[in-house]
């Protein structure tokens, strides 16, 4: 019997075993494969699954800081009120007040601003308003009192007080007598607070120059920040600030300052018509013991002069001396003919060398007569240049004794000739009454009104200067 397809069969059957075991090992190796890949994936997944929940309690935790934060950036708003004083001048009814002045204007520059705020920054709660306010005080003085606005320097400080005390966030600043010292302040300044997140608004109070045309014009650049600045309009804006004045939101206080600047005399509009009067300073050895000779208040049409009696003081032309009152008030005169000569003395040094008594004087009585608020031109120069608006005291009586006191308190202001004043008339202080010959400063130290150069003056009077 022949074998040969048994053997075929057996070959056939081997070869499909074969193949059956290769189709199982490739089962096999797939699902090994696929169990690897599952494995993988599931890693995967659980480590995304875990990242997100990192990522969403950080989120969550970025969420709460940035509400801290805002909640920080929120508290205590503020705008800032950046002015230079050579364009916005405070108006003259202001000024003309002194103190009681200086108060009224810092309120009402409050006012204005709240009010422009509410009206333009609703968005804005309840900030608050700091204000400074950068001045050359000795030109503003001198401006101020050639212009006819006040009848004295004095004034001007008193103004300046009063507004430094009324509200805790406005100062007036004396910048000294540097050039462009005020924009230096006001651009430095500036550029602290641009970036403040506080701070929601500046206000720029400019003078009319290149400079604050050119600072404004490379702020402009940058869009996002044009947004966060107002320019205030005092005195109107040249040329210069034109394009500036166009781009930027600009707002204006009439209610508060001149639109107009300052238009100085060499010689206050009073000053020409005034007749020479003789100086109402008291001799040093003027002694306040002796009784003084009666005065009345009569008005007269000369000029008429009288020595007090054992005083060695000489008054002014327009007090006439009758037996009828121990008081006297100024009154005015009207010169005709030719008038004396009258001096002005001087040291070696060719200095002027005022006859102060400081000393005599009981400091009560100083600051008693110190809170009266005299008109120092009506009383000491029988005439005031404001009459008619002047907010100082012309009705009182006063004494010889008071007299004496007041022109000693008039010498506490500097005059603004310093010890070259060739003003025999002139009323105010040409050295520190305080200071001794030789030494060249007083117990105020820096903070005296008076200049360096008015301290340690000699006193011994050499020569005379006639007028």
């Amino acid at each position: 019997m022949d074998s040969s397809p048994f053997l075929d069969r057996y070959q056939q059957l081997s070869l499909l075993d074969q193949q059956k075991n290769q189709l199982i090992e490739e089962l096999l190796q797939r699902v090994t494969d696929l169990e690897t890949s599952f494995q993988r994936e599931k890693l995967d997944h659980e480590r995304e699954t875990r990242f997100n929940r990192d990522i969403q309690l950080h989120e969550m935790e970025l969420m709460q800081q940035i509400s801290q934060i805002k909640t920080i950036m929120d508290r205590e708003p503020f705008v800032v009120v950046l002015l230079d004083g050579e364009g916005i001048i405070f108006k003259d009814e202001f000024l003309q007040l002194g103190e009681e002045g200086g108060r009224n204007a810092a309120k009402q520059l409050f006012s204005s601003l709240h009010s422009y705020l509410l009206a333009n920054f609703p968005s804005i709660n309840t900030p608050k308003i700091i204000t400074k306010i950068y001045i050359n005080l000795k030109n503003l003085v001198e401006l101020c009192t050639r212009s006819g606005i006040v009848p004295e320097p004095v004034v001007i400080y008193d103004f300046i007080r009063g507004f430094n005390e009324t509200m805790p966030l406005f100062e007036i600043v004396d910048i000294g007598s540097s050039k462009n010292k005020a924009y230096d302040k006001v651009y430095e300044t500036f550029q602290i607070f641009l970036y403040n997140c506080h701070c929601h608004q500046i206000f720029l109070g400019c003078a009319s120059n290149s400079e604050y045309a050119h600072f404004l014009d490379e702020t402009m650049e940058d869009g996002d920040l044009s947004g966060r600045i107002s320019l205030l309009e005092g005195v109107t804006f040249d040329k210069d600030l034109e394009t500036a004045k166009s781009t930027y939101r600009t707002a204006k206080f009439p209610e508060v300052f001149r639109t107009t600047k300052l238009a100085p005399s060499w010689i206050a509009p009073w000053k020409s018509t005034l007749p020479s009067r003789a100086l109402m300073t008291p001799s040093p050895s003027q002694q306040f013991q002796t009784p003084p000779p009666p005065l009345s208040r009569t008005s007269t049409n000369t000029s008429t002069s009288g020595t007090g009696t054992g005083t060695g003081a000489t008054l002014p032309a327009a007090v006439k001396l009758t037996d009828a009152s121990p008081d006297f008030q100024v009154v005015r005169s009207k010169v005709s003919g030719s008038l004396p000569h009258k001096a002005v003395e001087r040291n070696k040094y060719g200095q002027r060398v005022d006859r102060l008594d400081f000393k005599s004087i009981p400091r009560d009585d100083l600051n008693r007569l110190k809170k009266l608020k005299l008109c120092n031109y009506h009383f000491l120069l029988g005439e005031c240049p404001n009459e008619e608006n002047c907010y100082h005291d012309h009705d009182r009586k006063l004494t010889r004794q008071e007299l004496h006191i007041l022109s000693a308190i008039a010498r506490m202001t500097p005059c603004r000739f310093g010890l070259e004043c060739d003003d025999p008339d002139c009323i105010y202080g040409h050295r520190c009454p305080q200071s001794e010959p030789g030494k060249k400063t007083c117990f105020r130290g820096d903070t005296c009104r008076f200049e360096p150069v008015a301290h340690g003056i000699d006193t011994n009077i050499v020569k005379v200067t006639k007028i």
